[in-house]
């Protein structure tokens, strides 16, 4: 997984880039598909920077979130969260797709079973 980080408008120190990709990472806990993270932050209002988190994934689009915050760590956090709630949407969406196509499965062998004994 590729872990990008660009900066508009200013510059982040090499431990800021760091922290930001550590919390990056750990999206991977919540969906193990994940091809490449890029984080770009918006430093133009110093006292307000945004963040803008895009996640790209296997055989989906592009995951997009976007925070402005009090500080940069705020800012980083709220966009990171926001991913993890569509991460985990989705992986549940997924999982309840396999689930019932099984149990369609099973409904369908049931429903031929029984009429090929009403036939008899």
């Amino acid at each position: 997984m590729q872990v990008s980080i660009s900066v508009r408008h200013g510059h982040l120190a090499e431990s800021t880039q760091d922290k930001l990709k550590s919390k990056a990472e750990k999206l991977s806990r919540f969906f193990d598909r994940i091809m490449a993270i890029e984080i770009v932050v918006d430093l133009q209002e110093e006292q307000h920077p945004s963040v803008e988190v895009i996640v790209s994934t296997e055989h989906k689009h592009d995951f997009v979130a976007s925070d402005k915050g009090e500080s940069l760590m705020a800012a980083s956090d709220g966009a990171v969260q926001k991913i993890e709630q569509q991460l985990r949407k989705y992986k549940e969406k997924v999982q309840q797709k396999h689930r019932n196509s099984e149990q369609r499965r099973a409904e369908v062998i049931v429903d031929s079973d029984s009429s090929e004994e009403s036939n008899d």
